[in-house]
């Protein structure tokens, strides 16, 4: 009788299982998997009369030079921000983890993601732009040591505007990082940091023997996320710039915007594939990296 209870049990708790997780599989089904196959479809084929052209919108996005050029400014940004968002986070989040108050400071470190974009760039605006702030305080420097006189760059228009969005990336993003990288210092046990003093271990063996092994989970999971956020840097560049801004701050949702405007919606389709299988391959080369390092 028993057994058949517990039979009993588990297809129910299985039936329920399913129950629950039914609408977010067809969520995921209907809102993403379809559309996607759709947009995998219409990129063999041309956008106005249907025609099936195989790999000839691929071609045509390969060989398109501000592809190319978004491409690599995307990916240089990427490979820029996302150590540096880990490094940064990381610093902080390990010495706040020793205050009392963490969670009240994890609150302000929250703030940066709770303005709206639109006033993030204003505030940009006002700092790099010819007459700004950082313009206006190097100016100053300058009269005060004699070393240059006034200074009116432009950094929104030059090969610098790429550092200010980093700038503005990690200035936006290191707050959830922190959060993140305190979750995890604070799921430690204070146990073993305590045996190692006592066994005379210094602060810096602490945190590399024990601390950073413990954090493995966290690294994933912001490196993932920071690498996800990194594609969406779009809406900061779009308005301190527009559609067409310097070569070095052109990335990849710019082209994407600007075909959608101009109804290129064949290599839209080829261009969105290449991006999405690339952002796949890198998921799961990182997951089999980290089930590697666990095993």
């Amino acid at each position: 009788m028993k057994i058949r209870r517990s039979g009993a049990k588990s297809r129910k708790d299985t039936r329920t299982f399913f129950l629950f997780l039914t609408p977010s599989i067809l969520g995921v089904l209907v809102f993403v998997l379809l559309p996607f196959l759709d947009v995998f479809e219409r990129s063999f084929r041309t956008v106005v009369t249907g025609r099936f052209v195989g790999f000839g919108n691929y071609a045509t996005v390969f060989g398109n030079q501000a592809f190319r050029l978004a491409v690599g400014n995307t990916l240089r940004f990427t490979l820029v921000c996302i150590p540096l968002l880990v490094v940064i986070g990381l610093m902080i989040a390990y010495p706040v983890s020793r205050f009392k108050s963490a969670g009240v400071i994890k609150s302000l470190y929250l703030f940066p993601l709770a303005m709206p974009t639109a006033t993030i760039v204003i505030v940009w605006k006002i700092v790099f732009c010819r007459r700004g702030f950082l313009n206006l305080l190097l100016t100053r420097l300058g009269e005060w040591s004699g070393l240059w006189g006034e200074v009116q760059t432009d950094l929104l228009g030059t090969k610098a505007a790429f550092w200010v969005l980093v700038f503005s990336y990690i200035w936006k993003n290191v707050g959830y990082t922190i959060v993140l990288w305190l979750a995890g210092i604070l799921g430690i046990p204070n146990e073993l940091l305590e045996a190692a003093r006592a066994d005379g271990a210094s602060e810096s063996q602490c945190f590399f023997r024990i601390v950073l092994p413990n954090l493995k989970g966290s690294l994933y999971t912001i490196v993932i996320l920071s690498f996800l956020n990194s594609f969406k840097i779009y809406r900061e560049a779009y308005l301190v710039a527009g559609s067409y801004p310097v070569q070095d701050m052109y990335l990849l949702q710019h082209l994407f915007n600007n075909w959608f405007v101009n109804l290129d919606f064949d290599k839209m389709a080829a261009a969105t594939v290449c991006v999405g299988g690339f952002l796949f391959a890198v998921i799961m080369l990182l997951q089999r990296l980290w089930d590697s390092r666990d095993m």
